[in-house]
This record gives structure tokens, sequence and C-alpha cells, in this order.
């Protein structure tokens, strides 16, 4: 439906990042092609010894075009509001 649509769709990957971007393609194992993608997750900085725990960073990029690789998927959600 999203294909035809052209809708964005929000995809939660087993690395604990979450894609947001529009399929192109895909089949019956979830190998997708995706397009206009924003790559989102969440780093926790490292520190020295006996310095305090750094807070999480919320990073993100983009990807014009990409391949997924269908055992990554966990979840695909369609028109994320």
């Amino acid at each position: 439906m999203s294909v035809k649509n052209n809708t964005q769709v929000l995809i939660n990957c087993r690395n604990n990042r979450k894609l947001l971007g529009r399929v192109r393609a895909f089949d019956r194992h979830c190998n997708m092609v995706l397009e206009n993608v924003r790559e989102m997750w969440t780093e926790v900085p490292k520190t020295g010894k006996g310095k305090k725990k750094a807070l999480p960073v919320n990073r993100d990029r983009f990807i014009s075009k990409m391949f997924l690789r269908g055992d990554s998927v966990i979840i695909v959600l369609r028109n994320p509001k």
C-alpha cells in the first residue's frame, strides 16, 4: 500500500535504529529498497574512569537510497504521526 501511495513508513531495526523513509520495493522476506531515508539512533558517549556517566545523544543521518535486508526488520509502521 505504501509503495503505491508513496507514503512514509517507520521501520524499527534489530540494531536499535529506526528508519523513516519511502518504500520503493519489497519482497516476502521483508527485504526493502528505501528512498529518502532518515536513520535515527541513540549513542552514549564513552567517559574515562571515575567520570560521571554521559547523557545519551540522539543522532541521525540522511540516506538517499538504500537496500534493507529483511532479517534486521522488527516492525514496519505505515503513516507515522
